[in-house]
């Protein structure tokens, strides 16, 4: 399945040239001789480290990132001043070094629970930082050193998943008992609920002050839907939709960078109207439009046209215009399979923490694909989140390989067979009788 996997990415890239040239790219075996030997290592750490682990894991986020490549290369044929293929390639490098150190490293991820605090305090730490340095974007998001930039805030999902993880693993049975009714609603007692509370407001807080409105969201459904899953209280999302509202509306209506992404959202044809030209959600649903069912072809489309973060926010309208209906909801089917292996794993696993933590890295993933999908098609608004493994973005990219090696650990030891049983071998009725041991003429002879 990696070699296939390989082999579509690599075809992707020859259909580009093609398409665009009329012949294939000089570089072609290059690149794929590079994505299958980045490839190639990871199967062998997962084959020496993880040998039980879930055999599609890997295979997809390969899969993924290939085509992202493939179509960030597309785009960068497009936009000549403005090469960020080899960018990306490195950071699907790292990205796949990272995977292997994790999957050598982590002998068991139960060690993950001895750092839980320790890794939230470090999160909010990180995503403190970006408040003091300038917007980019519209967002104070990054940390820039040099020429080189990452969000922390990418970093942060997985440190926080791990936490909530295993504060709600220690504590699911107070957590579960009845406290106080408000309402229709039963909460537990404060002192169970405290501390994760003051977490999760504290990094809301964090990103609030940031205008990072995607990462606030996944962050509310992340810790919604794990108390959910600990508590099996469902009234636990009412409570989550709620404290997304009270969290959102503020910001769609008093921050201008947020307000106009609202604006946009509710009538994306407002601009057209004004005399203004189409916006960028405008162009994104012209995109998807012209690829119909079937798409145009890669490298035939038009999608550039959106401009600005084409490649990164709106690197999905490329895709839905140039592989179409049927090629997104194939891209779709991939990230749901993913999910639901981790759901899985997290059903096998009999401890706490490892529940736990599986099903929250398959959620962090389903609401990352979520967002962003539903804000490029109108769903909901814009959030600025990138698309997991074709998007342009380091701190995304690596995150995810992150997020895949420790889902390929926990699904190991959900699937790794138990060790056999010794069995004890007990003397059969009336083996003693007729011992000679004692018998000095029998030991002579």
């Amino acid at each position: 399945m990696v070699v296939l996997a390989v082999a579509i990415a690599a075809y992707g890239y020859v259909d580009v040239g093609a398409d665009i040239d009329g012949k294939v790219p000089s570089d072609a075996l290059r690149y794929g001789l590079g994505l299958g030997g980045l490839a190639l290592l990871a199967h062998l750490s997962v084959r020496a480290r993880a040998r039980y682990a879930d055999p599609l894991l890997l295979p997809i986020a390969v899969l993924l990132n290939g085509l992202g490549l493939v179509v960030i290369y597309r785009l960068d044929r497009a936009t000549p001043n403005s090469s960020t293929a080899p960018t990306q390639l490195l950071w699907s490098t790292i990205g796949v070094g990272l995977f292997i150190i994790v999957v050598w490293a982590l002998r068991d991820y139960r060690v993950l629970q001895r750092y839980a605090y320790v890794l939230a305090l470090s999160a909010l730490l990180l995503m403190i930082v970006p408040i003091f340095l300038p917007a980019v974007y519209g967002a104070k998001i990054w940390i820039k050193i040099g020429p080189l930039s990452f969000q922390p805030g990418e970093i942060a999902k997985i440190a926080l998943a791990i936490f909530f993880a295993s504060y709600l693993a220690r504590h699911r049975d107070a957590l579960a008992l009845t406290g106080r009714r408000v309402w229709r609603l039963e909460l537990p007692r404060g002192r169970n609920l405290g501390p994760i509370v003051l977490i999760w407001l504290v990094s809301a807080a964090v990103l609030f002050l940031e205008q990072d409105l995607g990462t606030l969201l996944i962050f509310f459904g992340l810790f919604v839907v794990m108390l959910y899953v600990a508590t099996g209280r469902i009234g636990w999302i009412a409570v989550g939709l709620v404290l997304v509202g009270v969290a959102v509306v503020p910001v769609a209506l008093w921050e201008p960078h947020v307000h106009v992404r609202f604006v946009d959202w509710l009538d994306p044809m407002r601009t057209i109207r004004l005399g203004l030209g189409p916006s960028q959600l405008a162009q994104s649903m012209f995109a998807f439009a012209a690829g119909g069912l079937l798409g145009t072809g890669l490298g035939l489309g038009h999608s550039y046209l959106i401009g600005f973060a084409m490649k990164s926010d709106w690197i999905l309208a490329t895709f839905g215009e140039e592989i179409g209906l049927v090629g997104l909801a194939a891209l779709f089917l991939l990230y749901a399979i993913v999910v639901v292996r981790g759901f899985r794993i997290g059903r096998q696993l009999r401890d706490p923490f490892g529940r736990l933590l599986a099903i929250g890295l398959a959620v962090l993933l389903a609401l990352q694909v979520f967002v962003v999908a539903g804000g490029v098609t109108d769903l909901i608004p814009l959030t600025g989140m990138t698309m997991p493994f074709l998007a342009q973005g380091g701190s995304s990219l690596v995150t995810n390989w992150i997020l895949i090696a420790l889902l390929v650990k926990l699904s190991d030891a959900a699937r790794r067979p138990d060790p056999p049983v010794p069995q004890l071998i007990t003397p059969t009725p009336g083996a003693d009788e007729g011992d000679d041991s004692g018998d000095p003429e029998q030991e002579d002879r």
